[in-house]
């Protein structure tokens, strides 16, 4: 019912001038406009549905990373197709679904630590040896260090 508003409409503008043909008419080129139109419609449904589970399955990988998954193929264990987007573009029950998945399949997820995390050591500069502290070794090693530098 959707071609007839479409021809209305293009009838409206001038665009075509034939009249709307009624379902017991035989095929014509209303026909091949309507099957066409049709034809659109459906794909960009189906554009539509692909576009919107690339999001979805985006969306559970960013939960999944957040709760520490080891490997992205465990969302392969999901089911996806219910799930849908919320007005702000994110997935309602993500959170909910990959706790699930947390609990049913722990194996999927890094285990968490109990540890504290080490602190980074303060940087210092080497502190160069002056010639008083050094061996006589160490002197004459480093002399002739920077004697080869020096040559170059």
């Amino acid at each position: 019912m959707r071609w007839t508003k479409a021809l209305q409409i293009l009838r409206k503008t001038n665009q075509l001038t034939d009249t709307i043909p009624d379902a017991d008419t035989p095929a014509g080129p209303d026909e091949s406009l309507r099957s066409r139109i049709d034809r659109l419609e459906q794909e960009q449904l189906e554009s539509r549905r692909l576009t919107e589970q690339r999001i979805v399955f985006a969306e559970l990988k960013v939960e999944a990373l957040r709760a520490g998954i080891v490997d992205l193929d465990g969302l392969k264990f999901l089911d996806v197709t219910k799930l849908r987007l919320d007005e702000d573009g994110g997935v309602a029950d993500g959170p909910e679904l990959i706790g699930r998945l947390k609990r049913s399949k722990p194996w999927l997820f890094s285990p968490s630590s109990s540890s504290s995390i080490a602190s980074v050591p303060v940087s210092r500069q080497a502190r160069l040896k002056l010639a008083n502290e050094m061996t006589d070794d160490e002197y004459r090693i480093a002399r002739a260090q920077i004697i080869k530098r020096s040559m170059f």
